[in-house]
């Protein structure tokens, strides 16, 4: 196998999901684990002073060897896998020659990736695919963005005669929880700029992502015998359905694309006394942002009032857009769109319809744009990676390295 498929295939076998639950650093035991096997992974392949922190995070360095003064550049990607769907023995599959028909993931459970649900996969016929055996996610994301900055990083480290300056690498913990850099450490890493490597498909590159939050409401209820609770009873469940009812029915994600906000409810729990409802708020115009915020503010006032009963709320913003932190710097995006178009891949330049850890890094003062892993249906178990993707995205790894060296 090529060295990136090798260790994409190694790093997807590892239980590595993270868990919103636990209040641990990693939250899961196995993202140390992995932590750790990656660690001596990078010391073998020649990088300089590897070490794995107190709180789980591995970072490393390719020193420069370019004959100028150049800034120091990272790379970086995440160790979890999302707990949308269990990680847990993960079987990846390879098809060879991918002619464009349906997939068979699973026979005996009849699940099928089929160009007719995903157009896209005509783009990768002649192809080798990486898939799942339809029980898990593959864990390409982002397993498949170590696998290729650690395959960049050794053929950089054995042809000395590409020049480039300090490369800083770092795998971070619990991405997937929106706790990917709370305990980033900027100054040991050094960089003047980054780029991580999580998602979409090949050529995407992206600067700009949603504002988010986290809305939090607990309703309370009024409970009674069912056989005597005329006048009396009042259900928190229904009282939450019908909050849920009030909010505008098209703005959600199954119903919203490209630059659309949407209200995203994710978990409901609750008996007759209490209901807890949580709600994801995401928009890229800030103002239209912070009016999903309001009508969420409003509505628990309205059915505090309207059933004199509290509706609780707990709201808190979790990333904002890194667009306004990047324009200042739009040379690291023209310098990505520069290597892939070297390397004759057509740039494509989308707004993530989520999150990244490149957002807070940018608030934080480390500029960092996204660049494509090259994987697909993140998440779930039709999730699946082309090997050329994986290939070319080594290369564009490469040449940035080496344009940044002539900055």
């Amino acid at each position: 196998m090529l060295p990136v498929v090798e260790r994409f295939i190694r790093y997807a076998k590892i239980h590595t999901e993270s868990d919103r639950e636990t209040g641990l650093v990693p939250s899961t035991p196995g993202q140390l684990q992995f932590a750790y096997l990656l660690c001596e992974e990078m010391q073998k392949i020649g990088m300089q002073d590897v070490a794995v922190d107190d709180y789980g995070y591995v970072m490393g360095f390719v020193p420069a060897n370019a004959d100028r003064e150049c800034p120091s550049i990272g790379f970086i990607a995440h160790m979890d896998t999302s707990p949308d769907m269990t990680g847990k023995h993960v079987k990846p599959q390879i098809i060879e020659n991918y002619r464009g028909n349906d997939v068979l993931l699973n026979k005996e459970k009849g699940f099928t990736l089929s160009p007719d649900d995903f157009p896209e996969l005509v783009n990768y016929v002649g192809t080798d695919l990486i898939v799942t055996d339809g029980n898990t996610l593959l864990g390409a994301d982002d397993k498949a963005g170590i696998a290729e900055i650690l395959t960049a990083m050794e053929y950089l480290v054995q042809h000395p005669e590409i020049k480039h300056g300090r490369i800083a690498v770092c795998f971070t913990p619990d991405e997937e929880i929106g706790e990917g850099v709370d305990h980033f450490d900027l100054k040991k890493f050094g960089a003047k700029f980054a780029y991580t490597l999580d998602g979409g498909e090949i050529g995407e590159l992206e600067c700009e992502n949603f504002n988010a939050a986290l809305a939090r409401l607990t309703f309370k209820g009024r409970n009674f015998h069912p056989g005597y609770a005329k006048n009396k009873m009042v259900n928190s469940i229904k009282v939450a359905n019908e909050f849920m009812a009030s909010l505008p029915k098209k703005d959600a994600p199954e119903y919203t694309s490209g630059y659309e906000g949407f209200f995203h409810i994710y978990s409901i729990k609750g008996t007759v006394e209490e209901t807890l409802l949580e709600i994801l708020i995401r928009d890229f115009d800030k103002e239209r942002f912070e009016w999903r915020k309001d009508v969420i503010e409003n509505g628990v006032r309205e059915y505090s009032k309207k059933y004199d009963l509290p509706v609780l709320l707990e709201m808190k913003d979790q990333y904002a857009n890194m667009k306004e932190r990047l324009e200042p710097v739009r040379y690291i995006v023209e310098i990505a769109k520069q290597a892939m178009a070297e390397l004759g891949i057509k740039p494509l330049i989308v707004p993530i319809r989520g999150g990244t850890n490149g957002s807070r890094l940018s608030f934080m003062g480390l500029p960092t744009p996204n660049l494509s892993n090259g994987a697909h249906n993140g998440h779930g178990r039709y999730e699946y990676i082309p090997v050329s993707s994986m290939e070319k995205i080594v290369s564009v790894i490469v040449k940035i390295s080496e344009l940044c060296a002539k900055i």
